[in-house]
Parts: structure tokens; C-alpha cells; sequence
């Protein structure tokens, strides 16, 4: 079973997160949400509260096949301000694990420098951040282990793509099919 990790911090965008952890649980990867706080519980950006199912400390890093980030701000500025979490990104995008980013996330993947010579995409008016990337105004961008998307209008693709990389093709069809989506 592939293991996703997605990142949680105060004020996140809802959507964003729980759309990618709830298609990634549905299609059968093993997908936690981690607070990158000492608390479990979370308050997103549109005061909904969530409650995470691991603090940082206690997620494996190692047997991730994915890090994820949701993006929302100032959730984003919060992700970006985590050195754990910035040296766990690195690690894992020269791994070759999938490192993937929606909204203004990609913001944190470019101030890394991991998207060099990547082609990569983000909510409007992020795009300065994305240092050495080829901008894209796709829906989702794939490239490589780097996968961005632009918002929360593009979330289902977003955790579709994540899905058919972690689980192929046919399992994130199925899963499409059964939210009915497109």
C-alpha cells in the first residue's frame, strides 16, 4: 500500500487538503494528515477546524511515497516556515518520492529550489515564487516527481494525478467514476 503524508498547519485552505486526503483514502493510499503544530486539531483559513491524525514528530518520514502540501494563506507562509518540513521535502524530491503542492504551495517548492527546470503551475499571483520553474497555467502540472496545481477549482484533478501515480491509471479511474466526476 503507498503511504501519503499531507501537511497541516493554521490557517490552510479546507478544501485543498481534505478533498486530496479523502480521494486518496477512497482510491486505497494509506494518506495521514500531519500537523505541523503540537496540537492534532487544525483551524483552516475559512475557520473550519480538522483534526489531524499524526503531529510532525510522529510521522515516518522514510515510508512516505508522497509529502503534500495544501496550499491557503497564510496556511502556505506557515509551511514554508518549518525547517523540518523544508530538509523533509528536499530529501525526499532527490528520493524521487512525489513531492506535490496545490495553490500557493508551490510557493514553498520553489523557494527550496526544487523546482528548477520543472514545469509547474499555482494560484494566480504566486508565480513570482516559483523560482527556475517554466510556468504553466494548466489545471495540474506533472513533471517528474513534482507535481502543482492552482487551486482549490482544481483540487479533485489535483488528487486524481497524485492518485494514478501512487495507485496507476485504472484505480484513479475508478475513483473519478465514483464521485462522478467530468
Amino acid at each position: 500500500m503507498s503511504t501519503a503524508y499531507i501537511f497541516t498547519a493554521e490557517d490552510l485552505e479546507e478544501v485543498e487538503c481534505l478533498t486530496v486526503v479523502d480521494l486518496l483514502r477512497r482510491g486505497g493510499v494509506d494518506c495521514s494528515m500531519v500537523s505541523l503544530t503540537e496540537d492534532l486539531e487544525i483551524r483552516g483559513s475559512h475557520g473550519i477546524r480538522m483534526m489531524a491524525d499524526l503531529i510532525y514528530g510522529e510521522a515516518d518520514m522514510e515510508e512516505a511515497d508522497a509529502l503534500i502540501l495544501p496550499g491557503g494563506m497564510p496556511g502556505t507562509l506557515h509551511l514554508a516556515e518549518d525547517r523540518r518540513l523544508a530538509e523533509d521535502l528536499v530529501k525526499a524530491k532527490s528520493s524521487g518520492k512525489l513531492v506535490c503542492a496545490i495553490c500557493a504551495a508551490p510557493r514553498v517548492l520553489g523557494g527550496l529550489g526544487l523546482l528548477q527546470g520543472k514545469k509547474a503551475t499555482c494560484h494566480p499571483g504566486h508565480e513570482e515564487f516559483l523560482t527556475g520553474a517554466e510556468l504553466t497555467e494548466n489545471e495540474v502540472e506533472i513533471s517528474g516527481n513534482i507535481i502543482t496545481s492552482r487551486g482549490l477549482g482544481t483540487a479533485i484533478p489535483f488528487a486524481l494525478a497524485i492518485l494514478e501515480k501512487l495507485r496507476g491509471r485504472e484505480e484513479a479511474e475508478k475513483v473519478r467514476k465514483a464521485i462522478v466526476f467530468n
